[in-house]
């Protein structure tokens, strides 16, 4: 089957960004001092975000199962979800760790072009 590699390797980098964006969420929700103690949000708070992040990882692990197995479920959720992480992260730029942002926006990057 010819992509089944590049499937493979697609699900394994949504699985890893959608673990990262729980992990970020759980410590959004938690109101950690991972982030930044003076940031002002624009749109709402640090836990809607981290509400927001949760459910965005849900959403691109699903998209990950679904790739393993082959659906194609997977290649579009993925394909959202990617695109939604992708400006999450570009958001995030402007946080404690633009550095690491920058390297979510790139996997996500990754993931979208794999997955059109």
């Amino acid at each position: 089957m010819r992509g089944a590699g590049s499937a493979v390797f697609i699900a394994v980098l949504l699985m890893i960004a959608g673990i990262i964006d729980i992990f970020y969420g759980i410590a959004a929700v938690g109101n950690s001092h991972f982030y930044a103690a003076d940031t002002a949000f624009l749109f709402s708070g640090l836990r809607t975000w981290g509400w927001i992040t949760i459910i965005l990882g849900i959403v691109e692990l699903t998209a990950a199962f679904s790739l393993f197995g082959g659906g194609s479920y997977g290649r579009v959720v993925g394909i959202v979800a990617a695109s939604v992480g992708a400006i999450g992260a570009l958001l995030n730029v402007g946080g404690a760790h633009p550095w690491w942002a920058l390297g979510v926006f790139a996997i996500f990057l990754i993931c979208i072009h794999g997955l059109v």
